[in-house]
C-alpha cells in the first residue's frame, strides 16, 4: 500500500464536527477510505472526528465530496475545512479507527459531539424477534445505528472505554462483529450479547403491604416474564429505563393506576402511556399520519395525542386532560416488557413528586421503597438523569415542550450560522431548568433539569455548570459572558451570581419576557423589528414595583447599538394575587383578586369561588388585599386561566403547575364541532360596554402606547354565563374564544401602527394548542407572520437561548483584519 501511494500522494486533515460520535461515522468513513485506497486515522477527539488520510489526490478529492451526502442517518455534518500536507515517508501502514485520552465529562449538561440516545432500529429489533439470532430476546441489543449514548458517556470522546460499559469486555462473537469492517456492528461501541452484556435482575420490595405474590426469577428472561405478570396482576414496577427509573402500571387497570397516583402523592398531573405498537392507541387517542411519524421517531418522545371523546377505561390517565402523552419503547427492554403486558402501560418518571429522577439501582430501591412492588434493574448504569422528551403538533408541525433523552445533546438547528462569537452561557429559569451553551458557531440546550425548587435540583445543576466552566483543555475556551434571569428570587439568578464571582466573569441579567420574544427571534433567525405577545404565569417585571408580568405585548428591535432594545406595548390589566405564591397554587385566590379588583364578589356567579374559602378565611384575606398586604399584582395570563377554572367550579387548589389552563382547554374541546364559534352569556342591556367585539377592550395604561386589556367585561359575562347556567363546556369554549379574539385584535393594531408584520407567540400560556392555534389562524388571516418555538419549549425550558441571543448582540466579535466589530443577529449574508 505505501509503494501504492508514493506517486503524486497526498495528505489530507479533517476536522469533522457535528454529531459525529456513536453515529456510525468513523465506520462510514472506513469504509469510504478503503474503497479508495486510502490510509491514515480516523479518530474521536473531544468535540469532534479527526482524520488524516493519505492516498492519490483524485481518491481524497472523491472522499470529501462524498462524505457530506453519505452521512448515516443521525449524524450531522457541520461544513469541512480541509487541510493539504505532503505525505508521510513511509505512509502509515494501513487504516485505523481510534479514540483520544478521555476528558471526564462528570454530569455533562453539554456534550458538543456525542449523539442522543436512539430507539432500536429495525434491524436490531428483527433480531431481537429471531428465535434462530443469538440476540433473541437480548434486552439490550443494539449497533452503531442505535442504542443508548449519551446517557451512558462518562467521558469525551465517545468510545466504549469512556461510557458505562467500559466493565463490559467483549466476547468471541461479538469482537469478531466489532473488528469486522464489512459487518454492520463494525466499531459499534455499545454492543454486547447475553455472553457478555448486561443482564436483568427483579428485585422484590418486601415492605408494601398487599403487593402482588412474586416467585423467584431464574435467570434473564424470567425476571422479565415475572416484571410483566406483576404487572398484569395490577403492581407497579420500578424499571431501570434509558435515562433513569420509571415507575409503570397498566393503563387500563383503574385500581392499579389509582394505587400509583397514591403511592407517588401524584393525584391529577397526567401520566404518560407506553405502547409497543402505535395501533394499541387507536381506541383511546386519535392518530394521524404525522403523530404517527413522531411516534416512530428513533428519539421516541411522548407524543400528545387528541384524546377520542367517546372514549373510556384510562379515565385516571390523564383526568380531565384533552390529551394523552404516548409513546413507542425507547429501548428493547421496553419493548419486550410492553409486547409481554400486551396492553398500554402507563410510565412515568421514577421520583416522587418534587424529586429528582433516581438513576441507581440501591438510590432507586430507597427512594422509591414506598411506590414500587418490585424493581426491575440491570447492571449497566447510568451516567447522567434524562427525563422523556414531549412532543407536539402544532399546525401540523411538531413542537418541543419537554427537550431531553433522544434530542439532547444535540445543537439545536438554526437557520443561519452564529456569528463567531466567544462562547456564552445562559442559565434560563427556575422552572423547567435548561441552560444554553454558545460556541464554535453553535447553540446547544442542556436537557431539562426539572425546576430548581429543591436543593438536589440545584447542586446538580451547579456541578454540572462549574464542571464546564472549568474544564480543561476545553476546545472553546472560557466564556467571554454569564447570562440569567432578572428576577432577585431565583435559584439560577443566584448561582449566575456565585459563579460569576467564582471565575471574574460578566454576568448580564435579563427580563423574562424578552427572553421569552427573543428565544423565538433566535430559532427563526428574524432580524426584528418583532411583536411578541409572551403569555405565561410569571415574570419578574422592571421598574418601579416589579411587577409579576405574565401577558405583555413587546416591541423587540434594535437600536444604533446592537445590544437588544425592547418596549411593552400593552399588557392585561393588573389585579392582586392574595397570598402571592400561594396564588400560584391555589387558583380560588386568583379569583378572589379579581372579584374584588372588580368589586363582584358578591355576584351570584361567583358563588363557586366564594364556596371554596371557609367564614374565617374570606373576611381576612379581602381585608389584606384591600390593605395591599401580601397581594402583588399581576398580570399573567396564566393566572387568569386559573381565575376562570375557579369560578366555573373545576379547580380551587392545583395539585401540578397548569392544571387550571389544561382542565379549562378539556372542557372547551368537549365542545362540538371543533371551530365553531360559541354562544356567550346573555348580557343584559345595561352591559352594552361589557358586549365589546373581544370582551377585553384597550383601557389607558402607565406608560403602555396601547394601554392595558380590560379583563373586567370578560369577567362579568363569565358570571352572568354561570348566573344562566350555561354548561361549563361551552363557557370554557367561549372563554378561549375571546381571548384569541383580544391577543390577535391588539397584535394586529400594534402591526398597524408600526408598520410590521412579524409576530412571536411565547410563554407557558401557548402550551394551550386551543390557544395558539387560535391565535396563529387569526394573526395569518390578518396578513400577519406568526412564529412559535418549535425546536424548544415556550415555556422556561426555552429561556436559555432568548438570554443567549440577547448576550450575543452585546459582545464585539473579530472580524479577518483583527479588529473588532459588533454583532449582527443573524450575521447577514
Amino acid at each position: 500500500m505505501a509503494a501504492g501511494v508514493a506517486g503524486g500522494a497526498l495528505r489530507l486533515q479533517l476536522w469533522c464536527r457535528g454529531q459525529v460520535q456513536g453515529v456510525g461515522f468513523r465506520p462510514l468513513v472506513h469504509r469510504l477510505a478503503t474503497a479508495r485506497g486510502l490510509v491514515g486515522l480516523i479518530e474521536n477527539v473531544a468535540g469532534a472526528v479527526r482524520l488524516d488520510l493519505q492516498g492519490p489526490r483524485e481518491a481524497l478529492a472523491a472522499l470529501l465530496r462524498e462524505l457530506p451526502q453519505a452521512l448515516p442517518p443521525a449524524a450531522r455534518l457541520e461544513p469541512l475545512q480541509p487541510s493539504w500536507l505532503p505525505p508521510l515517508d513511509p505512509a502509515p501502514a494501513g487504516l485505523r479507527i481510534a479514540a483520544a485520552d478521555p476528558q471526564p465529562l462528570g454530569p455533562g449538561l453539554f456534550a458538543p459531539a456525542l449523539a442522543p440516545d436512539l430507539a432500536p432500529c429495525p434491524a436490531c429489533l428483527a433480531e431481537l424477534r429471531d428465535p434462530a439470532n443469538r440476540r433473541h430476546r437480548y434486552p439490550f441489543i443494539s449497533c452503531a445505528a442505535c442504542g443508548p449514548r449519551y446517557s451512558i458517556a462518562t467521558a469525551e470522546p465517545y468510545a466504549r472505554a469512556h461510557t458505562t460499559l467500559a466493565t463490559f469486555p467483549l466476547c468471541s462473537a461479538c469482537r469478531a462483529e466489532f473488528d469486522n469492517p464489512n459487518d454492520r456492528r463494525f466499531h459499534a461501541e455499545t454492543i454486547g450479547c447475553p455472553a457478555c452484556g448486561p443482564q436483568l435482575r427483579l428485585w422484590r420490595n418486601p415492605g408494601l403491604e398487599e403487593s402482588p405474590a412474586l416467585s423467584p426469577p431464574a435467570g434473564q428472561d424470567s425476571a422479565l416474564q415475572q416484571a410483566a405478570a406483576l404487572l398484569a396482576v395490577g403492581g407497579v414496577l420500578a424499571l431501570q429505563g434509558v435515562g433513569g427509573f420509571q415507575l409503570l402500571v397498566d393503563a387500563t387497570d383503574a385500581a392499579a393506576v389509582a394505587r400509583l397516583r397514591r403511592r407517588k402523592r401524584r393525584p391529577h398531573k397526567p401520566f404518560a402511556l407506553l405502547v409497543a405498537e402505535a395501533d394499541q392507541l387507536q381506541p383511546w387517542a386519535e392518530l394521524n399520519a404525522a403523530a404517527l411519524r413522531l411516534l416512530q421517531d428513533p428519539a421516541a418522545p411522548i407524543v400528545l395525542l387528541r384524546r377520542r371523546p367517546a372514549a373510556a377505561g384510562l379515565e385516571g390517565v390523564a383526568p380531565g386532560s384533552p390529551w394523552l402523552g404516548a409513546m413507542l419503547p425507547a429501548s428493547p427492554l421496553h419493548r419486550l416488557l410492553a409486547e409481554a403486558l400486551g396492553r398500554p402501560l402507563v410510565a412515568t418518571s421514577g421520583n416522587l413528586s418534587g424529586e429528582p429522577l433516581c438513576i441507581d439501582p440501591e438510590q432507586a430501591q430507597r427512594q422509591l421503597a414506598g411506590i414500587a412492588d418490585a424493581f426491575l434493574v440491570h447492571n449497566r448504569p447510568i451516567a447522567r438523569p434524562l427525563d422523556d422528551s414531549l412532543l407536539q403538533l402544532i399546525d401540523g408541525r411538531p413542537v418541543l415542550l419537554r427537550r431531553a433523552r433522544g434530542y439532547a445533546p444535540a445543537a439545536l438547528d438554526l437557520p443561519r450560522p452564529l456569528p463567531q462569537a466567544p462562547p456564552l452561557l445562559a442559565f434560563g429559569g427556575d422552572l423547567k431548568a435548561a441552560p444554553a451553551l454558545a460556541a464554535a458557531g453553535r447553540i446547544w440546550l442542556a436537557p431539562y433539569g426539572g425546576d430548581l425548587a429543591g436543593a438536589q435540583q440545584q447542586r446538580w445543576l451547579e456541578q454540572g455548570l462549574l464542571a464546564l466552566l472549568e474544564r480543561q483543555r476545553s476546545p472553546t475556551g472560557p466564556p467571554a459572558l454569564l447570562v440569567a434571569d432578572a428576577h432577585p428570587g431565583y435559584a439560577s439568578r443566584a448561582l449566575a451570581e456565585r459563579l460569576a464571582d467564582r471565575l471574574a466573569l460578566p454576568l448580564r441579567l435579563m427580563q423574562h419576557h424578552q427572553a421569552h420574544g427573543a428565544a423565538v427571534a433566535a430559532e427563526h433567525g428574524l432580524q426584528g423589528p418583532l411583536l411578541v405577545w409572551a403569555a405565561d404565569g410569571l415574570g419578574y417585571g422592571p421598574g418601579a414595583g416589579h411587577q409579576l408580568w405574565g401577558c405583555e405585548l413587546l416591541w423587540l428591535e434594535r437600536a444604533e447599538r446592537p445590544a437588544l432594545q425592547a418596549q411593552r406595548l400593552a399588557g392585561l390589566r393588573p389585579w392582586p394575587l392574595p397570598g402571592g405564591e400561594r396564588a400560584q397554587r391555589e387558583p380560588r385566590r386568583a379569583a378572589l383578586g379579581l372579584l374584588l379588583e372588580a368589586d363582584l364578589l358578591e355576584h351570584p356567579g361567583a358563588a363557586a369561588c366564594r364556596a371554596a374559602f371557609t367564614a374565617e378565611e374570606l373576611p381576612v384575606l379581602t381585608a389584606a388585599v384591600r390593605a395591599g398586604l401580601q397581594a402583588p399584582r399581576s398580570s399573567a395570563l396564566g393566572r387568569l386561566f386559573d381565575a376562570a377554572a375557579s369560578l366555573l367550579d373545576r379547580l380551587q387548589c392545583a395539585s401540578y403547575e397548569g392544571q387550571g389552563g389544561l382542565l379549562l382547554e378539556g372542557l372547551a374541546r368537549r365542545l362540538p364541532p371543533e371551530g365553531s364559534r360559541p354562544d356567550g352569556p346573555q348580557l343584559g342591556a345595561g352591559d352594552a360596554a361589557a358586549a365589546h367585539a373581544t370582551l377585553l377592550p384597550l383601557v389607558p395604561g402607565d406608560g403602555l402606547p396601547l394601554g392595558w386589556l380590560d379583563w373586567q367585561p370578560l369577567l362579568l359575562a363569565l358570571l352572568e354565563g354561570c348566573r344562566q347556567g350555561f354548561a361549563p363546556e361551552r363557557l370554557a369554549a367561549w372563554w378561549h374564544a375571546r381571548l384569541v379574539e383580544a391577543l390577535v385584535a391588539v397584535a394586529l393594531q400594534a402591526a398597524r401602527e408600526r408598520g410590521c408584520r412579524q409576530v412571536a407567540l411565547s410563554g407557558g400560556c401557548f402550551q394551550n394548542a386551543l390557544l395558539l392555534e387560535g391565535c396563529i389562524r387569526g394573526l395569518r388571516a390578518a396578513g400577519l407572520a406568526v412564529y412559535w418555538p418549535q425546536q424548544l419549549p415556550c415555556n422556561d425550558g426555552g429561556l436559555a437561548l432568548g438570554q443567549l441571543w440577547a448576550g450575543l448582540a452585546e459582545l464585539p466579535i473579530t472580524t479577518a483584519s483583527g479588529n473588532p466589530a459588533p454583532c449582527v443577529w443573524p450575521p447577514l449574508g
